[in-house]
């Protein structure tokens, strides 16, 4: 009889021992009874183990399936370091079939992509510094390089992948990729069936696809020999994931190519500022084509203001087209001075506080500090506090009536929710079937609208004055990039709607975004990531009171944790979710250790952790 060490997939518990009599290999994916569960249950082994002195039960049944040595590796970090089971770590991998895996036939790939002079320095560069963040203008040619740097390793017979955010995975990136590597690109996400998924796994292990463009999950396919990972946008946010593991698919990146000797490039207009830190950059500013920009500011409280409407109505008189972007699809809430456009700050924590409405009350997500909603904004004395409602179907009605003549179209998540809604939409757009197109995220990804001349950005200062430390980087880097969809060739008009015009306009006229990340990594220094460590533990539970006692346990344990600060505590933003209760708790830390161990010594059913959170 021998004896093995599994870990059960998307479970939370620890490693078990379980017998078999025949001998098996390390990584293979087998069946498992669990008690009290009805169903067999999915474990891997892990490794082979002395016969225990307590009684084992069998194993049921081996299938074909198979997670690779580093797979298993990897997710030993994930789990050490995002603070999970291994279990649940393991299951974002794809397990593959061994016998389909084949020596790879020779292939050439003829890249006829000529650089210019900026784009080859920065091609030598990305190439000498093995991880590399290019850091590149709207418009500057980035995808060319990546192309050739993907072609390279290809032509030594080796493996890319091509991270996107998922909504960047474009049918005009796919032509572009295509017409380099034709059959040996596939594009994975989503909305991908389970029939082609499967179908591209095959050719992945056959050699027959060399190249995995697509969203997040494609850096956990069963690559046999991986040259290259590009992260395309590596600022982001959907590279986080909000569901166990909390991992940061980007970092994780840069893990896996230091560790295994994979060449890593980062890539975006406007990088975050842990890359911008702790990878060495390479700015490439030359854009292809001359375009020019006149972004003007609109203070008007209302939704599309008669300057905005006038500017619409001139763009669509001369026949071009217009997006329209909101931050959110939803309508979001957001308390903020009809005055000075600034939001009530919390006094213990620099970060702008909530409104809740219900309550009467502003209160701090941090640390739980609550008071009247004043009667006067306290930055001017003499501007109302207002709450904010906006979304993506209001403006799309206003600007129906507005423009009854004229075809406007909704571009969210709620409205493309397949890829080939995805695909024709964006066909339609490029050839000018649509006049308006309304959005949210999904517009500031790197789709190329040659037809389009204006651009206005609504609610904005509702992510300005989000209560977090990110609120800055994600509200210049979001308008940066939706700038850049506006007048890609020739001339192009940005309209703002904001309150906060000195600081939009100081970093789009006066400064750059490399000034900016360098102002506020000062500003961060010791107290926010980069330079700390930071994470957010949640406890949510049917019954509320049950999560306040852990909570109030937990806080209690930590705040007695000399190598570690407790930021603050309490309700969550949102406090309610899915019928549980939720509040969390705000750790810092200069030592990853220290954090680490912390996290890992909460011992609760209820908790969720969050490290590197972005909060």
């Amino acid at each position: 009889m021998k004896y093995y060490e599994l870990s059960i997939l998307k479970s939370p518990l620890s490693n078990l021992t379980y017998q078999s009599t025949q001998t098996l290999q390390i990584g293979t994916k087998v069946l498992v009874k669990l008690a009290r569960i009805k169903k067999l249950c999915e474990a891997v082994i892990i490794k082979e183990v002395e016969q225990p002195t307590f009684k084992c039960v069998d194993i049921n049944s081996i299938t074909d399936e198979y997670y690779s040595k580093d797979m298993i590796e990897i997710s030993g970090f994930i789990s050490k370091y995002y603070v999970c089971s291994l279990g649940e770590a393991l299951s974002i991998y794809t397990p593959f079939d061994k016998t389909l895996e084949k020596e790879f036939k020779y292939k050439k790939f003829e890249c006829n992509i000529s650089l210019s002079l900026k784009q080859q320095e920065a091609y030598d560069f990305l190439n000498e510094k093995k991880q590399a963040l290019l850091f590149a203008n709207t418009g500057s040619g980035k995808t060319e390089v990546y192309i050739k740097a993907i072609s390279k390793h290809l032509n030594e017979q080796k493996q890319a992948v091509l991270l996107m955010p998922e909504i960047s995975l474009t049918p005009q990136m796919q032509k572009r990729l295509e017409k380099v590597f034709d059959t040996s690109v596939a594009i994975w996400h989503s909305k991908v069936t389970k029939k082609r998924k499967k179908e591209i796994i095959e050719k992945l292990l056959k050699g027959e696809i060399r190249l995995i463009a697509g969203a997040r999950s494609s850096l956990f396919l069963p690559f046999k020999n991986l040259g290259i990972i590009v992260v395309d946008e590596e600022h982001d946010e959907s590279y986080k994931s909000d569901s166990k593991p909390r991992l940061q698919t980007k970092d994780l990146s840069l893990y896996i190519a230091k560790k295994y000797e994979v060449q890593l490039i980062l890539g975006s207009a406007t990088p975050s500022i842990s890359s911008f830190k702790k990878v060495p950059y390479y700015r490439l500013t030359q854009t292809f084509f001359e375009s020019k920009k006149f972004i003007e500011f609109d203070e008007s409280d209302t939704n599309i203001s008669a300057k905005i409407l006038n500017r619409i109505n001139n763009t669509l008189n001369n026949n071009h087209q217009v997006i329209i972007f909101l931050p959110t699809r939803a309508n979001f809430k957001y308390q903020i001075c009809t005055s000075c456009g600034k939001s009530v700050e919390c006094p213990y924590c620099s970060v702008s506080m909530s409104l809740h409405k219900n309550d009467l009350a502003l209160k701090c997500h941090y640390c739980g500090y609550t008071q009247q909603i004043p009667e006067f904004c306290p930055s001017c004395n003499t501007g109302i506090i207002h709450n904010l409602r906006v979304g993506t179907a209001q403006i799309e009605e206003e600007l129906k009536q507005a423009f009854p003549e004229k075809i406007i179209k909704r571009f969210d998540r709620d409205e493309i929710k397949t890829d080939t809604k995805l695909k024709s939409v964006l066909n339609d757009f490029n050839k000018n079937k649509i006049d308006i197109l309304v959005g949210t995220q999904m517009l500031s990804k790197g789709h190329d609208y040659h037809n389009v001349k204006l651009a206005v950005v609504l609610g904005i200062d509702s992510v300005l004055n989000m209560n977090s430390y990110k609120a800055r980087e994600k509200a210049l880097s979001l308008l940066i990039q939706i700038a850049g969809r506006s007048g890609r060739k020739g001339e192009g008009e940005v309209i703002i709607q904001t309150k906060n015009q000195e600081f939009f306009e100081y970093y789009f006229h006066e400064a750059d975004y490399k000034d900016f990340l360098d102002e506020e990594l000062e500003f961060r220094e010791d107290l926010y990531p980069p330079f700390v460590k930071m994470a957010r533990v949640i406890f949510s539970h049917a019954n509320g009171l049950k999560a306040k006692d852990e909570l109030d346990k937990y806080v209690k344990i930590l705040k007695e944790n000399t190598n570690i600060e407790v930021v603050g505590f309490g309700q969550c933003s949102i406090f309610k979710m899915a019928n549980k209760y939720r509040y969390e708790i705000l750790v810092r830390s200069s030592s990853v250790k220290s954090i680490l161990q912390a996290l890992h010594s909460i011992n609760s059913t209820m908790v969720t952790i969050d490290m590197d959170t972005t909060h």
